[in-house]
């Protein structure tokens, strides 16, 4: 009792010299609202199925949900950190091992052993057998009792790292929705500026013919057919341009579908007639819960924070209990005897570490290190999501500003070709007005497109912004 005594003794002194460590507590608190907004519904409450309600887009979202590759990697990830907060939790419990053996031996007769043997019974009338066997069976039991929660608290890290695997799938399935959603936006832009593009030929091409037709009358020069002429060529050599977006636009749609180039089924006939809904951005509290990034960030928190407690435990002495249980006997007929061939033994250890501890301080050290970066990596994740949403939602609502004043323009500028045409016919205007009119609708047209494009681009990256698109 004594000597036991003095270990304990030596033992807390021991772990009373475990060093300080700085800990960073994550502001967690948030502008009270998004300015200019009151409204406590977020958008990304919504499913993305309801969200995007174009069939057509909801069927290849379903099929890269299905078929992504980078997605389903992931997926696995999640596996593994599932088997690794088991096994962790497995640590917790005591390790029992079952089992048999048998083993052959020869004592020298020149030995204690051989001696012994030699001058002693195995059983009654029976003497040691040479070679001498040794037939075991039983089970061996070993048990690190959890005093400091050490390996408690290393499964709760491995469980927060595992939730937090599934929270960077549910970011990563955001982003292949609002990424999908983009190309395929784009795709029906391409679609509508390839249709313009072909209108716009079409009414050049008929007013080259007009000016051909004018030259012979003597009504119009050469110089007039070529600018003509050369307008419809440079258009032409424009619409190649847009093919190759098309195909690439495809391709693209289809990789992050998983499967090999295929023509991509659209509705581009709507993507100027559709008025896009408002989106309510709710509090910026609620990004906390709706981000799964924000989430992944918080559960990366918690494991470093766990992750010290397991490096501090490793300060601190150590209990194993050993025990083992089962028969054992020179021959299998004498192995089953109780209590004659019965084997047990149990022992206890208290492991304190004394010297060269540099290791388990710089273990400890980084932990503390890993939980302050987890801490700023969390303020940083929450900062950018605010930033983000306040910036797409002004992009939403200045773009539709500015879609509305280039539908008025475009209108104007259509109005505009036919009245050049008319005074072009009655002699009252040159070819040039003419082309550049006809320039400057297309222009005005192409535009648009390209700003509604920008526009249902903003109102997908706000849906992402909000944390939508994994539900």
């Amino acid at each position: 009792m004594k000597q036991l005594g003095i270990i304990l003794v030596l033992a807390a002194v021991l772990t009373s010299c475990v060093p300080d460590l700085a800990r960073r507590t994550a502001a967690t608190n948030t502008p009270r609202s998004f300015p200019g907004i009151t409204d406590t519904n977020a958008a990304a409450q919504i499913d993305w199925r309801a969200y995007y309600r174009d069939t057509m887009l909801a069927m290849l979202i379903d099929t890269a949900i299905a078929g992504n590759q980078e997605l389903n990697i992931v997926g696995q990830e999640i596996r593994i950190a599932s088997n690794e907060m088991n096994a962790r939790a497995g640590e917790v419990l005591p390790s029992v091992e079952v089992g048999a053996g048998a083993e052959l031996e020869k004592s020298s007769r020149y030995t204690r052993n051989g001696a012994v043997e030699d001058q002693l019974e195995a059983a009654p009338g029976t003497r040691f057998p040479e070679p001498l066997s040794n037939l075991t069976i039983g089970a061996r039991v070993s048990w690190e009792v959890d005093i400091w929660r050490k390996l408690r608290n290393a499964t709760d890290a491995a469980a927060a790292r595992m939730l937090s695997s599934v929270q960077g799938m549910q970011y990563l399935r955001t982003q292949l929705v609002a990424e999908l959603a983009t190309s395929y936006y784009e795709l029906e832009a391409l679609d509508n500026l390839l249709h313009t593009l072909d209108t716009t030929i079409a009414i050049q091409q008929r007013a080259l013919e007009i000016v051909q037709q004018q030259k012979l009358a003597a009504k119009a020069t050469e110089l007039a057919v070529k600018k003509f002429e050369a307008e419809v060529r440079r258009n032409e050599g424009r619409r190649f341009d847009i093919l190759q977006r098309i195909i690439e636009t495809e391709n693209t749609i289809n990789k992050l579908c998983g499967r090999y180039p295929q023509r991509v089924a659209r509705k581009s006939d709507d993507f100027m007639r559709v008025t896009p809904d408002s989106l309510a951005l709710g509090l910026p509290s609620q990004l906390l819960e709706q981000r799964p990034d924000v989430q992944q960030a918080s559960y990366e928190l918690k494991a470093s924070e766990l992750d010290i407690d397991v490096a501090k435990a490793r300060f601190y002495p150590t209990l194993n209990i050993l025990a083992r249980f089962g028969y054992q006997a020179f021959s299998a007929q004498y192995i089953m005897p109780t209590p004659e061939s019965m084997i047990f033994n149990l022992a206890g250890e208290l492991i304190v570490p004394v010297l060269n501890r540099a290791a388990i301080v710089a273990a400890y050290d980084n932990a503390g290190a890993r939980q302050i970066q987890a801490a700023y990596h969390y303020e940083r994740t929450v900062l950018s999501a605010y930033v983000e949403v306040a910036n797409q939602h002004a992009k939403v609502m200045n773009l539709a500003n500015s879609v509305e004043r280039k539908t008025r323009q475009v209108g104007a500028l259509n109005q505009s070709i036919a009245i050049a045409n008319d005074l072009f016919l009655n002699a009252r205007a040159d070819y040039m007005e003419v082309l550049m009119t006809q320039r400057d609708a297309l222009d005005a047209k192409m535009e648009l497109i390209e700003t509604r494009l920008d526009q249902l681009r903003a109102r997908v990256t706000l849906y992402r912004a909000l944390g939508g698109g994994w539900k």
